[in-house]
């Protein structure tokens, strides 16, 4: 199967070193809308969707390799490969993007120049000391209202994601109405119950850790960990609410790309 219809792979030309989006669970590459406009011309932008999601190809599903962060990271390195990228990514990930592009630089550290983490979490389930920011019977819950009650389950969580702004909050919503029931909850149960802790000290990519200053879905603690655990990471604040600052404040999450590019 053609990687580049399978993942639609949308390619901005640009002159300078490949910025590659990799956007989050019940995202798509249309989340980045507000970023690419500033890039334009200056650097080749990457844009995909994971299979499962946005206008990917769902017949490529497999509930197996799609069950684990690695599937989605294997997405990412085929879809650099299609296009004959073999090095100099600055990859720009949202939420649990942020380990999936981690588990990919371990696989290819050679091909990343950078990894923009906006909001990551590299494990959202609580484990004392290590404070994620959810009990497990809380994204049990969680998941159980995504089986019973889909548009109940997107009005609940597209909210809390999108914080004080109206405008993400519905585009998040949109976008999780309009995924596959079936696909999201594979990547519902991966993106929620993985535990990536162990990967970050193998992380050998310089990461810019952008960290919202009011994120239900990963609280400061959880950026201040992994400042710590990543060898090569700068933590940076923004004075934002909710989880999506590429949507609800683009010029931040541009300033801090631009900071990266050189």
């Amino acid at each position: 199967m053609d990687v580049l219809s399978r993942n639609h792979v949308t390619v901005l030309p640009g002159e300078g070193p490949t910025i590659l989006y990799a956007h989050g669970f019940g995202c798509n590459q249309g989340m980045w809308s507000d970023i690419t406009p500033a890039f334009e011309g200056k650097y080749r932008q990457v844009l995909f969707d994971y299979v499962g999601s946005g206008k990917s190809d769902l017949s490529a599903f497999d509930r197996v390799r799609y069950g684990h962060l690695s599937g989605y990271a294997q997405d990412i390195l085929e879809v650099c490969e299609a296009l004959n990228i073999t090095e100099n990514v600055i990859c720009v990930a949202h939420s649990v993007s942020c380990s999936i592009a981690m588990l990919a630089s371990i696989i290819q550290p050679q091909l990343f120049r950078h990894i923009v983490m906006v909001g990551p979490n590299p494990c959202f389930v609580n484990d004392p000391p290590y404070v994620g920011g959810f009990e497990r019977q809380d994204l049990e819950e969680l998941l159980e209202l995504l089986d019973r009650n889909f548009m109940g389950w997107a009005d609940l969580l597209a909210p809390v994601a999108g914080g004080e702004s109206d405008s993400a909050g519905q585009r998040l919503h949109e976008s999780f109405c309009s995924t596959d029931p079936n696909t999201t909850r594979y990547f519902a149960h991966a993106t929620f119950f993985a535990d990536n802790r162990e990967d970050l000290p193998k992380v050998q990519t310089p990461c810019l850790i952008l960290q919202h200053k009011h994120d239900t879905l990963a609280p400061q603690v959880v950026g201040e960990y992994l400042h710590q655990h990543l060898p090569k990471s700068e933590l940076r604040m923004l004075e934002v609410a909710g989880h999506c600052a590429h949507m609800s404040h683009p010029e931040l999450v541009i300033d801090a790309i631009r900071s990266v590019t050189g």
